[in-house]
């Protein structure tokens, strides 16, 4: 049994039981990531309240190719049959999100959990609270793709009736992505002490923000350490602005080489929710092994139910007795 279908059968059982006041079961103790290049086994979940009738949630993810969109769908299957769940890719595409609300509107919805599955959680956060009506304050910057891009139709925020919420923190800044990384790294080890990792996300174009994630990275990588590998190396790519990009390619594969001239074999572990981006090219004519990266991994599944949980008890849509831990 995989570890989210525990999480929605505890989480079925919360809904049945809220009128007698039933609780959520304690925290297992998870798993510590394996050091010997042997996967190490799932995280345990811990159950969390789940939001009564009236509440669904309302996925965020950024979208990408057949295979990436199909991995997150995955996820959020695994989410549906709890309570009402809609997924809407795009960057805060105001098409998507139209369509999820009226999707969960139509199912008899009235309170909606948003759960954003971005690394950072100031990705696209003015956007989605312009668009879904949390605030009255249109971002000075859209971003929009394809035909919205050229409409200012699309820059209205989304009409509907419903009570909606979202969350302050990104994927990276939770024990589960921590968790994830560490155990991709351990996948490829062979021996840690003749190892060296590089953690590699897609980074932010404002500077403090950029440096955010790195903190985030930072924080990932003091974990993967005491694993026992030689170096733990957090870079950000700044994909799309190609000056800060040109200057990030240099350091990254100025480490690879050093590395390797170390004699020391080297780990690239992508901080992405899925596949390896663009780093093979980046990091073309050089050795090193790679994970991929986020997705699959059952620990999303946990991830979207405490995110939207925990979201339900913040705005009291859940009662306060069954929100204690």
């Amino acid at each position: 049994m995989r570890p989210v279908q525990l999480v929605t059968l505890v989480l079925s059982a919360f809904l049945a039981g809220c009128a007698s006041g039933a609780r959520a079961t304690p925290e297992a103790p998870r798993a510590a990531p394996s050091t010997t290049g042997e996967a190490a086994a799932p995280a345990s979940v811990v159950a969390v309240p789940a939001p009564s009738g009236e509440v669904g949630f309302l996925v965020m993810a950024h979208g990408g190719d057949e295979a990436w969109n199909a991995s997150v769908e995955a996820e959020v299957a695994e989410v549906r049959g709890v309570l009402p769940v809609e997924l809407a890719f795009g960057m805060a595409n105001p098409g998507t999100l139209r369509a999820a609300l009226n999707e969960l509107d139509g199912q008899g919805v009235e309170r909606v959990a948003v759960v954003r599955m971005f690394l950072s959680g100031s990705s696209f956060r003015e956007q989605t609270d312009w668009f879904l009506g949390m605030s009255d304050v249109a971002p000075e910057r859209f971003v929009l793709m394809g035909p919205a891009a050229e409409d200012p139709q699309a820059r209205l925020q989304v009409e509907h009736d419903l009570e909606v919420a979202t969350h302050d923190h990104g994927l990276l800044d939770s024990d589960v992505a921590r968790d994830i990384l560490r155990e991709r790294a351990a996948s490829l080890s062979e021996r840690p002490a003749e190892e060296s990792v590089l953690l590699i996300a897609h980074g932010m174009g404002d500077e403090a923000e950029n440096q955010a994630v790195l903190d985030d990275l930072e924080r990932i990588a003091s974990t993967i350490r005491l694993d026992g590998y030689a170096r733990v190396r957090s870079e950000t790519l700044r994909e799309d602005w190609p000056e800060e990009r040109a200057v990030a390619e240099e350091r990254i594969r100025s480490f690879v080489e050093a590395e390797v001239g170390a004699g020391r074999r080297v780990l690239v572990v992508p901080a992405r929710l899925s596949g390896f981006g663009p780093y093979a090219d980046v990091l073309q004519g050089l050795p090193y092994a790679h994970s991929e990266g986020f997705l699959p991994h059952p620990s999303l599944s946990d991830w979207i139910l405490r995110t939207g949980a925990e979201l339900a008890c913040t705005r009291g849509w859940v009662d306060a007795e069954d929100c204690e831990s």
